[in-house]
């Protein structure tokens, strides 16, 4: 199929090919039929030859494939829009210096996985003061206060929190996603909000695997951060937002 201008295909051996890989789970064995039943998923969902690249046992009635195989879709590029974080990211001690300069410090921030997610390593890789691949946490900024309140926070514990603190920054992580239930959750803590008139209080930053800036603004947040994005990045939104916010101005 010829491609038109600004049009693009997936590509794996030659350009615009159309080859995908896709990987999923079936509630079946390992077995000879289980592979069938793989390659008429990926049929019914539009992809052509499919083969199974490779295949697992996951117990005794489940099962893991990879499939290849090509597509024909394409799409306009220039019909795509997206949602993106308008201030730019610095480094540590470009924040710091930032900090020194525009800012009052400390400039304090209380974070906390909500609701039923007991999974820390987001929030911790963002606040503790080791961080997280070579990038230091908020606790080791100077001109930030930060303070971790850990997993399962309720959503009225983690605004009392807030408020004790007086806090300029509220983080929220969310690692579990089944249901969607992080949007359940990240919506019920804007409403408290709204219901307590606080929302305009905070700046209110969520972070999680399938977190992006466009869902948080989605849902009333001033930002959200996803996979590879480290405390730097979320310190920089946050000073950037208070100078624009007009918030602890020296």
């Amino acid at each position: 199929m010829p491609l038109k201008s600004n049009w693009i295909r997936p590509y794996g051996d030659t350009m615009n090919d159309g080859k995908i890989q896709i990987s999923f789970s079936l509630p079946m064995p390992h077995n000879a039929l289980g592979e069938e039943a793989a390659k008429r998923f990926a049929s019914l969902m539009g992809i052509h030859n499919p083969a199974v690249v490779h295949s697992a046992a996951l117990s005794e009635s489940f099962s893991f494939y990879i499939i290849y195989g090509t597509v024909e879709h394409q799409i306009d590029t220039t019909t795509l829009s997206v949602t993106e974080i308008e201030s730019s990211s610095m480094e540590m001690e470009e924040v710091e210096r930032f900090i020194d300069h525009h800012l009052q410090a400390p400039i304090v921030i209380v974070g906390a996985s909500t609701g039923t997610d007991a999974h820390t390593v987001g929030i911790d890789a963002i606040m503790n003061m080791k961080g997280y691949n070579g990038h230091y946490g908020l606790e080791r900024y100077r001109g930030i206060k930060a303070y971790n309140l850990g997993g399962q926070v309720e959503n009225e514990v983690l605004l009392e929190k807030a408020i004790e603190y007086d806090a300029d920054v509220i983080l929220i992580s969310q690692t579990v996603t089944q249901k969607d239930i992080h949007i359940q959750n990240l919506t019920a803590f804007v409403e408290l909000l709204e219901a307590e008139k606080m929302r305009d209080r905070f700046i209110a930053i969520i972070g999680g695997p399938r977190i992006n800036f466009g869902l948080a603004k989605e849902l009333g947040y001033d930002a959200g951060f996803g996979p590879k994005k480290y405390a730097n990045d979320v310190a920089s939104f946050i000073v950037q937002t208070l100078v624009k916010k007009g918030r602890k101005l020296k």
